[in-house]
């Protein structure tokens, strides 16, 4: 039996300590302050009993949970990162503990009139009667993804606690800079030597993921032609009427806001400019790999268009790709999709198998050579002040872990 106040205390623990990542820091960690819960994971490994404890230069931890059993089983591993967004800010989390949740709206924060509420948030309906972890209302919770590290942290102790229980060898990994696209770029596929692993780090229960979004990122650079307004006829080109025209001409329902399931969409993320200079950054995301290059295919046509109909070089489109649908290297291994699903169909939770509509560690992790789906951490509502996650969700994310361990010596 999972002990619930352990896993609330660890997971507050965690939660506490501020490991915000940054997007415009070269280095790795992104953050200094990320080593401070990475080094706490590390010592805790060891005091715990795990083996070949290891913490690298980037804050890249890995772990083992050797196998108790005599004849040969797949090494597994279970995978988590400790960072949290920049959307929102991770410092001074005071996280709410709910008992009981009676289904009506929390009150996060009563003098800032911060209010959870099921009718904006319907998934909450579900939890009625559960045992809630909220923010206060000014931070996001960090449940993505030390949720997801407790519930891997909270298996293994079982299982070490637990010697009957036979398992094979077990690989344990937190990464540093998952939310800013880098989780993976350092991480030692061939030291970490699972047959695969599984990321920690979906949101609700039951959740079992193997697709993903193609994804790439797009920098629109306009240029336009700053003259005295008050002279400026056949003269001046704006570049903000430019980047306005640029807008315009994408499909206008194509937009996370419109979309959902296996649509795609782009998506713009920021927009700085003046009459000469105008930068516009976009994300491009879709699951199709024929529908992810007509999307950035578009974005080079317009500004072919653009600069065509004002006979100039206007507009620069640069575009990058950073990861790609990991269901092309799922598919080939689906056993371990299904030993998921059966683990948690013993633990009496119906899977929910849908595609991410964002992007995971497991999904570079695979093109690396390291075959990883995606399993639920319990939370709802990340990256933000209405962030929570259910108490029995987590409990049951451990019992799905120690359930795959158990079923794999059987494979």
């Amino acid at each position: 039996m999972i002990d619930k106040e352990q896993l609330i205390n660890r997971f507050i623990s965690y939660v506490t300590i501020d490991t915000e990542s940054d997007p415009n820091s070269d280095t790795c960690p992104s953050t200094k302050k990320q080593w401070d819960l990475a080094n706490k994971l590390a010592n805790e490994l060891k005091e715990m009993g795990m083996s070949d404890v290891s913490i690298d230069d980037n804050a890249y931890i890995m772990a083992t949970l050797p196998t108790n059993v005599n004849h040969e089983v797949p090494i597994i591993g279970f995978i988590s990162h400790f960072d949290t967004t920049p959307d929102f800010t991770g410092a001074n989390v005071s996280p709410q503990i709910i008992e009981n949740y009676d289904g009506k709206d929390i009150v996060l924060n009563e003098e800032l009139d911060i209010i959870l509420s099921p009718k904006e948030f319907d998934d909450l309906k579900q939890y009625k009667g559960k045992t809630l972890i909220t923010t206060d209302g000014t931070t996001l919770l960090g449940a993505d993804d030390k949720a997801g590290i407790t519930e891997i942290m909270e298996a293994m102790k079982y299982l070490l606690e637990h010697p009957e229980i036979k398992h094979g060898t077990i690989r344990v990994g937190f990464t540093p800079d998952e939310e800013i696209g880098r989780g993976a770029h350092l991480f030692d596929v061939q030291k970490f030597g699972a047959d695969w692993a599984y990321t920690m780090d979906g949101s609700q229960i039951g959740e079992l993921e193997y697709e993903n979004f193609n994804a790439a990122g797009a920098k629109v650079h306009i240029k336009g032609k700053i003259v005295h307004p008050g002279y400026a006829k056949g003269k001046m080109i704006n570049s903000m009427y430019i980047a306005q025209e640029f807008i315009d001409s994408l499909p206008k329902m194509e937009t996370p806001e419109h979309t959902e399931g296996y649509e795609g969409f782009f998506h713009l993320t920021d927009i700085n400019g003046n009459v000469d200079v105008t930068h516009l950054e976009y994300i491009i995301r879709d699951h199709d790999k024929g529908h992810f290059a007509a999307r950035k295919n578009m974005f080079e046509q317009l500004a072919y268009d653009i600069n065509s109909k004002y006979q100039k070089e206007l507009v620069n489109v640069e575009i990058a790709d950073q990861y790609y649908n990991m269901r092309e290297k799922i598919e080939p291994v689906m056993h371990i999709v299904d030993l998921a699903e059966k683990a948690m169909q013993i633990a009496n939770i119906k899977p929910i198998i849908k595609p991410i509509r964002g992007g995971t560690d497991g999904s570079q992790l695979s093109y690396k050579g390291l075959p990883c789906p995606n399993i639920f951490a319990g939370g709802h509502n990340f990256h933000g002040r209405y962030e929570y996650v259910p108490v029995e969700s987590m409990v049951k994310a451990v019992e799905v872990i120690v359930n795959i361990a158990k079923e794999a010596v059987k494979l």
